[in-house]
């Protein structure tokens, strides 16, 4: 028996007594087909049960030719196995690979491209339950041209589902050239093409609608939340017709401006993308066929060709969003998000929105060695450089509304993203429907000697309850975990009730005109009534 077993561990073989006794102790795993079955409308779909959370990925909401609106999946035969996250939508290559310490902190997982992007993630507590469970469902960020519903992990939605009893759903949908190329000027069948990575999301919400139910789901108690690029798709869904009914609660970060494409700029775009292929209004369709790669080079090219031309027009878009974005079609897209009361048809949705205090200026401590063991008079000297006259107000302006900060963060504060949301928050507050609160991100990462400050996507694993999975950027420090608790109670709890007080969340109110409330997210978390406005005065005018 002994010469037996050590002949079976030298050959890697080992009785199923002993990898029971080795198991990782409090870890759990089931892949069985049986056991994790879910119908949909299209078919059956299989995942896995991990640490007592379903898993089900890549799962397909809809289907789509390339321009072409989406509709209903074919359906399949039998179980469809869907424990692995599906294709990504085509992109750009993220150059942020090159930059060693942002790679590190990040992270990411870029999966593999394909056009057949249209998928769904899910995890979830339980399955044909009958349970109401609240859902929330995640846009993902990366602007209107990269990104994926898996490409942070602090995207996974374990941890947050496992602490609140929630499904959580991500998505896939058509970005860049494939979901905002503007086709209109070729005829009828393109005319919502550059739109229709909206579209996509629109008929995602409309799968969890009809099918959040047999995953644990309540489908009448939805909350859309994103960050970045996916907050002003957020943004833009409170404002779309088609959304209107398909979720009851939304959730901003760093995403609250959505000024949109022109229908003039972006047709122009479309049609000299077409001609740098070759394409006329005769052979347009011969576009399907296009190799990817071709596609996007010659769009990318229309767009800066066409930019030059909008900034001769004075038609001041943010140059960070121009060319891939969503379209004021004045059909899909009536007028530019939370404008001219675009946001009506959703008033009666309760939001959070909100940023992080360093946002992308924050990215000058990451990538400049030493920054921050700067001079407080080399601090100083650059600030006059940027606000001249102004510089002592700024300093004073700064020390009074962030006290705990040295002089180093001066020059680190953002002065787009905070304004942006403030506006958006402002203009939900003055429309006196349901409430909405607002949000601050301040905590400064100890990661990487402190370089991460509060930068953009900092707030990420606090959100999803994933401090301890993202210890690259988070060092899983006791004050981090803590802060991780409270932000994302203050999530469940919205998703629940529509409310983020309770279970354990300081007291958050909601942000009125005439008593603007922040809740500052940080060590220490409070809240602080229109507490940064010289600063945001002085700043915003210089940018």
């Amino acid at each position: 028996m002994i010469k037996t077993l050590l002949i079976n561990i030298a050959v890697g073989i080992l009785p199923t007594t002993m990898l029971a006794q080795n198991a990782i102790p409090g870890y759990t795993i089931n892949t069985s087909t049986e056991a994790s079955t879910v119908s949909t409308e299209y078919g059956k779909v299989a995942g896995y049960i991990e640490n007592g959370i379903y898993n089900y990925k890549g799962i397909p909401y809809a289907q789509a030719e390339r321009f072409e609106e989406p509709h209903a999946p074919k359906p399949w035969n039998g179980v469809r196995s869907s424990r692995h996250y599906g294709p990504t939508c085509p992109q750009e290559f993220r150059s942020m690979w090159n930059m060693d310490n942002v790679a590190f902190s990040s992270q990411w997982d870029d999966g593999f491209p394909g056009e057949d992007c249209l998928r769904v993630n899910i995890w979830t507590p339980g399955i044909n339950d009958g349970k109401k469970r609240p859902v929330m469902v995640w846009i993902h960020g990366g602007g209107f041209s990269t990104g994926s519903g898996q490409e942070q992990p602090a995207y996974d939605g374990a941890s947050l589902s496992k602490k609140g009893d929630v499904v959580i759903v991500s998505l896939n949908h058509r970005l860049n050239a494939l979901g905002f190329l503007n086709l209109s000027s070729f005829g009828e069948k393109y005319k919502h093409s550059a739109n229709l990575g909206l579209l996509d999301i629109v008929e995602a919400l409309k799968w969890v609608k009809n099918n959040i139910a047999n995953f644990g789901g309540d489908a009448q108690n939805v909350t859309i939340f994103g960050q970045s690029g996916g907050g002003r798709k957020v943004s833009s869904l409170l404002c779309m017709p088609r959304a209107k009914g398909l979720f009851h609660k939304a959730i901003v970060q760093s995403g609250s401006g959505a000024t949109y494409m022109t229908d003039k700029y972006s047709r122009l775009i479309g049609e000299l993308t077409a001609k740098n292929l070759g394409l006329s209004a005769a052979n347009i369709d011969q576009i399907k066929k296009v190799p990817y790669q071709q596609l996007l080079e010659a769009g990318t090219k229309a767009c800066n060709e066409v930019k030059k031309q909008a900034e001769a027009d004075g038609e001041g878009l943010d140059a960070s969003i121009w060319g891939w974005f969503a379209t004021k079609d004045g059909d899909i897209l009536p007028d530019h998000a939370f404008n001219n009361g675009s946001e009506l048809i959703s008033k009666d949705i309760p939001m959070i929105v909100g940023s992080c205090l360093n946002e992308f200026a924050g990215i000058a401590a990451v990538v400049t060695p030493d920054y921050l063991k700067q001079s407080d008079d080399k601090v100083m000297a650059a600030l006059t450089k940027t606000y001249g006259k102004d510089t002592e107000a700024y300093a004073k302006a700064f020390k009074k509304a962030y006290p705990q900060l040295p002089t180093v963060y001066m020059p680190l504060i953002d002065f787009k993203y905070r304004p942006q949301a403030l506006a958006q928050t402002e203009t939900k507050a003055k429309d006196n429907g349901a409430p909405v609160w607002n949000f601050l991100f301040t905590y400064q990462s100890t990661a990487l000697d402190g370089t991460l400050t509060a930068m953009h996507c900092m707030e990420l694993p606090y959100v999803f309850n994933n401090v301890a999975r993202c210890g690259f950027e988070t060092e899983a420090t006791p004050e981090a975990i803590k802060l991780g608790e409270i932000m994302s109670s203050a999530w469940l709890n919205f998703a629940r009730t529509g409310n983020p007080n309770g279970n354990g969340v300081p007291q958050w109110p909601a942000f009125t005109t005439k008593k603007k409330a922040t809740m500052i997210f940080d060590k220490a978390c409070e809240v602080k009534y229109n507490f940064d406005a010289k600063l945001q005065q002085i700043g915003t005018r210089k940018r």
